[in-house]
């Protein structure tokens, strides 16, 4: 076989940025992106749990759901009375949930979901797990429906995710639902967790069926999960932050690097690239881990980072964009916890137009933030110094 090396001309702005970053992706990660996917950019919970309801309840052949979060409220009766009327129907429906994160669920919804026939498994109870493994979570959240449309991001099952963001009992968050190839990378996140819980991994109500073309979006599905050593969501990120030219956004409901990832950042910044930083301000759910996070403030702001708070809810949104051309969503926090422990799951998507609506959510978000200003943040309190360096032997548990 003869291998045509002549050159190729090269393509040109953004549709060279994309190929390139691509290229880098699929060989540093060893996944391959796909293409025909569609996406579509769910805000806050007004938007995003009736399009994954109204999902559930259109269902013919399966539904398979893992959240790290399930807790309570009226959106909680909602899911269970969906998934449980799916099952009474004959659809083979799955429920994954983290022993952790959704351990404060409402018994009697449990009852509900079993007696309809949902099979409900437990990802790592507390109870039956050595201090080591109990560390190790499954943060991911993704529906897969019939096969063909799936959901993620970083939205959990409560009422603080209800609403639009207008006050403190309304989290601001973003998910996205998907429908073509990259639905697959998304269902496989789902099995491999799965299967550790169930021994029954498919069955014949899995149709294994071709996807279509459903757009233009080019995606790479990256799972991360807990081991020894450099894992692919820190590959992820480092490539994203290495490859940007022009701007990198950042918005995280959980800020607490490692010192190699505020090196980075402060690199990324001092080379000319734009690097914007959104957080939670009052509101967060996570003190401990937004003190660990402020003890890197004065670094990244001397770089020329900037860093604004979000003022009017918890911001639980986990969103990077890149040079208006590329982005992450998905379950991935900018901390230890989710680069080093937990399993995780993020799109790396390159579309503009994907990019671009992101982005204008970002701006709107800024439009409700405050700047963290050097000058101020070096005069800040002893006692906000004290507690953040209270928290610095929890750090990498953050």
């Amino acid at each position: 076989m003869i291998l045509d090396d002549r050159p190729v001309s090269p393509a040109s702005g953004a549709e060279a940025r994309k190929l390139r970053l691509r290229r880098r992706l699929e060989r540093l990660i060893g996944v391959a992106a796909t293409e025909g996917n569609e996406l579509i950019p769910l805000r806050n919970g007004d938007r995003i749990f009736p399009a994954m309801l109204g999902a559930i309840r259109s269902a013919r052949h399966t539904i398979d759901m893992m959240t790290f979060v399930y807790w309570r409220g009226e959106i909680a009766r909602d899911f269970a009375a969906a998934l449980a009327d799916r099952a009474r129907a004959g659809v083979r429906v799955r429920l994954l949930l983290d022993g952790f994160g959704a351990k404060e669920i409402e018994p009697s919804l449990l009852d509900l979901m079993d007696t309809a026939g949902v099979q409900v498994a437990w990802f790592r109870k507390p109870v039956w797990l050595s201090p080591f493994k109990q560390n190790h979570r499954c943060h991911r959240k993704a529906l897969i429906v019939d096969e063909h449309t799936a959901f993620t991001g970083g939205v959990g099952i409560a009422e603080e995710w209800c609403g639009d963001a207008r006050h403190p009992g309304e989290w601001r968050d973003t998910h996205v639902q998907v429908r073509g190839p990259a639905v697959d990378g998304i269902a496989a996140a789902f099995a491999q967790n799965w299967a550790e819980c169930h021994d029954e991994l498919f069955d014949d109500r899995d149709r294994f069926t071709e996807h279509r073309q459903a757009g233009s979006s080019v995606v790479q599905v990256v799972r991360g999960s807990a081991s020894i050593g450099w894992q692919d969501m820190q590959t992820l990120i480092r490539v994203m932050l290495a490859s940007a030219e022009e701007r990198f956004r950042l918005a995280t409901a959980y800020f607490a690097p490692d010192t190699y990832f505020v090196d980075l950042l402060c690199d990324t910044a001092r080379r000319g690239v734009r690097v914007e930083i959104l957080l939670p301000g009052p509101h967060t759910d996570q003190r401990a881990c937004q003190l660990a996070g402020q003890q890197h403030y004065r670094r990244l702001l001397e770089a020329g980072v900037r860093i604004r708070q979000y003022q009017p809810t918890m911001m639980h949104a986990k969103i990077i964009t890149v040079d208006s051309v590329a982005s992450l969503i998905g379950s991935t926090n900018f901390n230890r916890r989710s680069m080093d422990h937990d399993e995780e799951v993020m799109l790396a998507v390159l579309d503009e137009a994907f990019t671009a609506a992101l982005d204008q959510d970002y701006e709107a978000d800024l439009e409700h933030s405050v700047d963290i200003e050097l000058a101020r943040w070096k005069r800040r309190p002893a006692l906000q110094r004290a507690k953040e360096a209270a928290v610095t032997p929890i750090r990498r548990f953050l």
